[in-house]
């Protein structure tokens, strides 16, 4: 399917797993389902919330194309490809390419971290390397650094990078970039908390965790304020606040797997160097989760 202008909640999947920590490809394909239900817009695999550093190079293939499998065509497909070795990111870039992605998502490098000019080398050369559209990835909170304003500049019109998910939480930042927007160049919320202000700015949507929890309530909320209804929008972004928020009171996905399980939707353990909620983090999810009807 052609990724083109895509609109709305795009899932950021959890990766389900077994109790001995092995895929469980019988969930996802029900967790699949269940999100083009939902009127998803698109789904991210192998994104931070997929656990995709814990994974091999093997099971990330799995995922992948179990993911496309089912999928089908009938919504896009994204794939996370990011690295912070640029040659490994566009090795595997080309690798999911050929599996049938329809797009890529790709990160800033952290730990090495880079220059401006390495930042920016660093995403074009994974766009010329491929022939599916690119998404840029900032989140600072994960790799310590940020893509400059004027490399996105730069980038933008790129023919092979669509857009950027921000994920900084910095609204002041997003509406600089907001200056990159165009026809050919869109920008996604990576903060479920601020999605209707991230749009009110010219955002196309969300790259959502909630969306696990809730896929046809964010897209929804989405919809509504792209059709105009921005009251209505604006009013759900406040209603489901406690529950977005408590699922980042840990370190996600930790939280969002754990809502899953309680909506009894068998997603498994997080894989170390995560583990477990904390007893008293957990009550305070599931208690919102009751509270907005979730569970």
């Amino acid at each position: 399917m052609k990724f083109d202008h895509i609109e709305g909640s795009i899932v950021a999947m959890i990766t389900p797993f077994n109790e001995d920590g092995t895929v469980n490809f019988n969930v996802l394909t029900e967790l699949i389902e269940r999100q083009i239900a939902g009127g998803t817009a698109a789904i991210l695999t192998l994104g931070t919330t997929g656990e995709y550093p814990t994974m091999t190079h093997e099971e990330d293939a799995a995922v992948v194309r179990h993911t496309i499998t089912v999928v089908a065509g009938r919504v896009p497909v994204i794939v996370g490809s990011g690295s912070n070795c640029t040659a490994t990111q566009i090795e595997m870039s080309r690798r999911y390419e050929q599996m049938g992605a329809d797009a890529l998502l790709i990160i800033a490098p952290y730990y090495n971290k880079a220059n401006t000019e390495g930042m920016y080398r660093h995403f074009k050369l994974t766009a010329d390397a491929v022939n599916i559209p690119c998404i840029l990835y900032n989140v600072p909170g994960r790799t310590g650094c940020s893509i400059p304003v004027s490399v996105v500049e730069r980038l933008a019109s790129h023919p092979n990078i669509c857009g950027i998910k921000e994920a900084s939480g910095n609204m002041s930042y997003a509406m600089q970039i907001a200056h990159c927007i165009g026809p050919d160049f869109q920008i996604w919320s990576g903060n479920d908390d601020i999605i209707i202000p991230l749009m009110s700015i010219g955002g196309s949507g969300v790259i959502s965790v909630f969306a696990n929890v809730a896929p046809a309530q964010c897209q929804k909320m989405c919809a509504d304020y792209l059709a105009g209804r921005h009251a209505e929008a604006a009013q759900q972004q406040i209603q489901w606040l406690e529950v977005i928020n408590n699922l980042f009171i840990e370190v996600n996905p930790i939280p969002v797997k754990t809502a899953m399980n309680m909506q009894g939707l068998n997603v498994g353990p997080c894989r170390l160097p995560l583990c477990e909620m904390a007893d008293n983090n957990a009550a305070t999810l599931r208690a919102s989760m009751e509270r907005a009807d979730l569970l």
